[in-house]
């Protein structure tokens, strides 16, 4: 039997203001005030300024020269930027990692990709994205090179910060159509085939966000990764 270790008040903090920030609960331009922000949550001053300190790091936070800090804002570059790291980072962990899969493995990414259509068919993108961005995160920890993963995970966390989440976005077909297809040639055995459908995967979503940031539509989305 295993146990998860409990979170520490930064990491529980870092959470919570993390998923406030991607789900827009906490708009860019949002001034983020220490002992607000330490009364709304119950806990010391101390561990909050540790958690702004985090997400400044990874960029969901700005903190100007007069220390007032704001929920980032975000243009279009950063947008597309951060699109073309998130697919460096994450196609260099599949490839690195494909030639370990095992079939549990394909079977774990059958099963996340499943839950990430149903997460987005009852309208769940917490779910979603989670689900989503695990089919990738298995390919990549199949390289067993872990600091990859953890920066995959920052890019991440910012590129769904980025863009609104929104279940009925068409952008997700992109991800589900490119999973499917990567992993039936895995199951298939053609590793290199696979690679670079996945690689694909990155070319059609940025070029289909770009579009959407040139002419914004009546409904926005995120990526579900964590590739």
């Amino acid at each position: 039997m295993s146990y998860a270790v409990p979170l520490t008040r930064r990491e529980a903090i870092v959470r919570q203001l993390r998923d406030e920030i991607v789900t827009g609960t906490l708009s860019p331009g949002t001034v983020i005030k220490d002992a607000e922000l330490a009364a709304r949550l119950g806990v010391s001053i101390t561990p909050v300024r540790e958690a702004i300190a985090q997400l400044a790091a990874e960029g969901l936070i700005d903190i100007a020269p007069n220390r007032v800090r704001r929920v980032t804002h975000v243009t279009q570059k950063n947008a597309l930027e951060l699109i073309d790291v998130m697919g460096v980072l994450a196609c260099a962990g599949v490839e690195w990692g494909v030639d370990n899969l095992t079939e549990t493995h394909l079977e774990r990414m059958r099963q996340r990709l499943d839950e990430f259509v149903t997460g987005l068919q009852r309208g769940d993108v917490t779910a979603a994205a989670a689900a989503g961005a695990d089919v990738s995160t298995i390919m990549i920890m199949a390289s067993g090179n872990r600091e990859l993963q953890t920066h995959v995970d920052l890019v991440v966390a910012r590129t769904l910060r980025l863009l609104a989440l929104n279940s009925d976005s068409d952008l997700w077909q992109i991800w589900i159509d490119g999973y499917r297809e990567t992993l039936t040639l895995l199951e298939g055995g053609d590793r290199p085939a696979a690679v670079e459908r996945y690689r694909a995967i990155y070319q059609e979503y940025r070029a289909r966000v770009q579009s959407l940031l040139v002419e914004p539509p009546s409904t926005s989305a995120g990526p579900p990764h964590a590739d």
